[in-house]
């Protein structure tokens, strides 16, 4: 298809096409005789992901970040643009409820309280937008699972891995048909231990790469783009929501922002079960951290200040006072589960 020919096609013009060229966001191509441009079905793809990310706001230089990969497939992009206008729509409905709430304030002339409802709604709109994968998963994703070791280091992070993620499996109680959504599904380590009994497996990564080596492994789980903060699913559309050490890379903040969404697309008596590198609370983990200093365990110390280990007491406040009931495990000093049901 020529560039007119693919303008027309996707109601835009050969100028923005070529500025989308220019910028390096696209490669058709070129006959070598005359310079005609030719787009493949997964330049039009590509492009109208472009379009529709552009159309909700997202920077050129954001979207070329987005499309790094140059060979993502037809599926792939339209995960993207999925994921975009999910993260677009929960802003959206953020500022819808504080403007509710403006005008109720405003009926007692309160400009203080105004003013600390659009603090508020900036705030989270700055806490979603600015979570980055400093961890590089894209990069992890090939010999994920051939890392994970479960002993023989000074400081393993995966011991008692296996315990935990069939613990899970044991805590959340499903009906065939039911949907579970793992996020943070990495692989499908997690995820696909509920494939067995007819359950509809939802994974969820901000990970292109995890995702396609979750497809790999586990063809039957539906994989979308997304992370904590952003969940792409619609309202009271899932029966159980699990995760398995993921949340650990949230802040305090951001990890009840996480919970937020969480009970947004939880069904009523839905079941939440995570297990995460976790402390009882903040004495125990200043207990750990201590115990570590003393045996001289700097690699402990460092890892644990390295990312954001829980206080499960936090947790556990936040779902309770929600209305869940919940209950806790701790499996070693820095591994624990919590399991809430609304």
């Amino acid at each position: 298809m020529k560039i007119n020919e693919a303008a027309k096609y996707l109601n835009t013009t050969p100028k923005t096409i070529r500025f989308y060229e220019q910028k390096g966001l696209i490669e058709p191509t070129k006959d070598e005789t005359n310079q005609y441009r030719y787009f493949s079905e997964n330049d039009l793809y590509r492009i109208s992901t472009i379009l529709a990310l552009r159309e909700i706001g997202i920077s050129v230089s954001d979207i070329k970040s987005i499309l790094e990969n140059p060979n993502l497939t037809s599926n792939q992009y339209l995960d993207i643009q999925r994921s975009a206008l999910f993260e677009q729509w929960i802003e959206m409905r953020d500022m819808i409820e504080t403007i509710d709430q403006m005008l109720s304030q405003s009926k007692s002339n309160s400009f203080e309280e105004i003013h600390h409802l659009a603090s508020h709604l900036k705030n989270l709109k700055g806490v979603r937008r600015k979570w980055q994968d400093r961890w590089n998963f894209d990069a992890q994703a090939i010999d994920y699972d051939e890392n994970i070791k479960k002993e023989g280091h000074v400081f393993n992070v995966h011991e008692g891995y296996d315990e935990a993620l069939a613990k899970v499996k044991e805590k959340v109680r499903l009906q065939t048909g039911d949907t579970v959504v793992d996020i943070g599904i990495g692989t499908g380590n997690l995820g696909s231990q509920f494939l067995s009994e007819g359950q509809k497996v939802i994974g969820v990564d901000q990970s292109e790469n995890m995702l396609m080596k979750c497809k790999e492994k586990h063809p039957e789980i539906e994989t979308r783009k997304g992370h904590f903060l952003a969940l792409p699913l619609l309202d009271l559309s899932a029966d159980a929501i699990v995760s398995s050490y993921a949340l650990h890379h949230l802040t305090d903040d951001e990890k009840l922002l996480a919970l937020e969404e969480m009970d947004r697309v939880l069904k009523p008596n839905g079941q939440i079960c995570i297990a995460d590198l976790m402390f009882e609370d903040d004495k125990h983990r200043k207990r750990v951290l201590k115990n570590f200093e003393k045996a001289g365990n700097q690699l402990a110390i460092d890892c644990i200040l390295d990312e954001y280990y829980a206080n499960k007491s936090t947790l556990v406040d936040w779902l309770e006072g929600k209305g869940y009931q919940v209950e806790t495990i701790q499996f070693n000093v820095i591994l624990g589960l919590i399991y809430a049901k609304n």
